[in-house]
């Protein structure tokens, strides 16, 4: 005969197994504030084991003035449930870039207690970043096939006066039409770099191994200007072949590790780490397309230089944005469109001694209406190439 005290046990037991099946970390706390309860996800959000959180208050976890802690005092005084999004909980302890959306609420059952669910936006957000960064480049392709032909031509004229000036001309004036021919190329030389963006060819993609691309990236950086820089590699042996062009990856990441030895500098040695990993659960769902498209492959490069100024951030992918003093800005504008020309997306995230530029893929399949039903997490595209 099963007693009071066993269903208690048992809607213990089902209760916990429940709120373990929610994916989004879930914790309640007790009158005193402590944390009474948190399930897996909450334990993995908060690094660190159930029976070490119930040592814990909230207000030991999150920084001082966290707009978390001011919810729940407002909850406890109402008492009634608030939901808050975009909720910034970053801190030395959760990490960086933690915005979530918070539903808290009180216990009837236990008075004095309340239950706090966190539901994080960081990949969405990150996503709809990289969408964002795909039309900013976009933006300049009517500007490049534009410049193309309304400047490169007339270039072409004043250089080609500026060398017959020369002819019949002593050696100062010389120097002014040498001036002048330098100048144009220049500017010429710029145009053809934009003149990348209007570039609407399709791709011709194969089955490429990452490993060897991202070798001989290294191999090429080591002997010029990465030589002072030590490689760590941090491989997936088992990992399959990336569909995709394999000269326009070696631009994307041979763009990448510059950067990341610029960054890096020449009077300290600097560490560049390169990463390869199988992430599945992200995939895109493209207008036009009737199947979602997968992303599993992760290609990270870490370095340990000074990292990006939190202002250029939001902005990083966006043509003509460089913090370098003869830079065009360029760079990871291109980048961004070639991974978005693959149905990938990049996304930066960046602490003093640890940028990491993280690239997700599609991979190679030898039959394409082969689909993964795997955990996923589906994104809609709203923009891209």
């Amino acid at each position: 005969m099963m007693t009071s005290a066993d269903n208690v046990t048992m809607d213990d037991k089902l209760a916990g197994t429940v709120l373990n099946a929610i994916r989004h970390p879930v914790i309640m706390l007790d009158e005193t504030g402590h944390i009474s309860y948190a399930n897996a996800d909450a334990e993995a959000f908060f690094r660190s084991s159930a029976s070490i959180l119930s040592r814990n208050t909230l207000e030991m976890l999150l920084p001082f003035g966290s707009p978390l802690l001011a919810l729940v005092k407002q909850v406890r005084e109402s008492p009634s449930p608030i939901n808050e999004y975009r909720v910034d909980v970053s801190s030395p302890r959760l990490g960086q870039d933690r915005i979530v959306d918070l539903y808290v609420t009180p216990v009837s059952e236990a008075p004095g207690s309340i239950v706090i669910l966190f539901k994080e936006r960081s990949m969405a957000e990150k996503l709809d970043r990289q969408m964002t960064h795909r039309g900013a480049a976009r933006s300049v392709t009517g500007l490049a096939s534009m410049l193309a032909h309304e400047i490169k031509n007339p270039l072409s004229g004043i250089r080609g006066a500026a060398q017959l000036l020369e002819t019949g001309l002593n050696d100062d004036d010389r120097a002014l039409t040498r001036l002048i021919t330098d100048e144009t190329d220049r500017i010429v030389s710029l145009v053809d770099r934009m003149e990348v963006f209007s570039d609407e060819r399709p791709i011709e993609r194969e089955a490429v191994n990452i490993h060897v691309v991202l070798d001989h990236v290294k191999a090429i950086a080591k002997n010029g200007f990465a030589s002072h820089i030590k490689f760590h590699e941090d491989y997936d042996p088992s990992l399959p072949y990336v569909f995709a062009n394999r000269d326009q990856l070696v631009q994307v990441f041979l763009n990448l590790v510059k950067n990341a030895a610029e960054s890096i500098g020449t009077n300290e040695p600097g560490e560049i780490t390169l990463s390869t990993a199988f992430r599945p659960g992200i995939r895109l769902s493209i207008p036009g397309i009737r199947n979602r498209v997968s992303l599993p492959l992760e290609f990270c490069v870490q370095d340990t230089g000074a990292g990006v100024s939190p202002d250029i951030m939001p902005h990083l992918f966006d043509p003509f944005i460089t913090t370098k003093p003869n830079g065009s800005g360029l760079g990871l504008a291109l980048v961004a469109k070639i991974v978005g020309d693959h149905g990938g997306v990049i996304e930066c995230d960046s602490v003093p001694r640890k940028t990491t530029f993280r690239i997700l893929m599609p991979a190679w399949q030898s039959d394409p209406s082969v689909e993964d039903h795997a955990d996923e997490m589906i994104i809609t595209k709203k923009a891209g190439f």
